[in-house]
């Protein structure tokens, strides 16, 4: 298939959201809600979006950026919405909004954003094109106006991650 004959789909295609209560075993000392637990959270949302975008397998690339952006209190709502925002050839980068409520009051806030990649592939693990996709309200299109940008910023990190790992000892530290 050629590129130019890849299938579209919209953004709001693959839209997943997610809503969980934070409970005290959720938090940290601060009483506000772990970041890892955060962090699992935003990764199963955008799986998902990235599956329903596809339908075939796949496997996280990279966590691009988690910016906490204000902490989630215990006995809050902890809201993801996730999409996908862009895509590459098999590549998808996943857009992933977080936000939190105040249950007793209502008061909602924007408590952290994601972007996630995830690469799509076959029952034998290679990779598989993926549809093209297309931003339709006025945030996806913010979102999806800079991911060319983040795109050259993935790879030029990957690089350096390469060229560090090939620095690195694998012996053990002890023996």
């Amino acid at each position: 298939m050629k590129l130019t004959e890849r299938m579209q789909k919209f953004c709001k295609d693959s839209l997943v959201i997610k809503t969980s209560r934070v409970f005290p075993s959720d938090t940290n000392n601060h009483n506000t809600l772990f970041g890892g637990r955060l962090m699992t959270y935003i990764d199963d949302t955008a799986s998902i979006s990235a599956s329903r975008h596809c339908r075939t397998g796949i496997v996280t690339a990279s966590t691009d950026s988690v910016d906490f952006l204000q902490p989630i209190k215990n006995d809050h709502s902890v809201c993801l919405e996730s999409y996908v925002a862009s895509t590459g050839r098999s590549s998808m980068e996943i857009f992933v909004k977080v936000i939190a409520e105040n249950l007793k009051n209502g008061d909602r806030y924007l408590a952290a954003t994601s972007f996630l990649t995830f690469v799509a592939i076959d029952d034998n693990g290679k990779t598989v094109e993926v549809p093209t996709v297309v931003a339709q309200s006025d945030e996806e299109k913010m979102i999806s106006r800079d991911a060319q940008e983040r795109s050259l910023a993935r790879k030029k990190r990957l690089a350096q991650s390469r060229e560090l790992a090939a620095a690195l000892s694998t012996e053990i530290p002890w023996g």
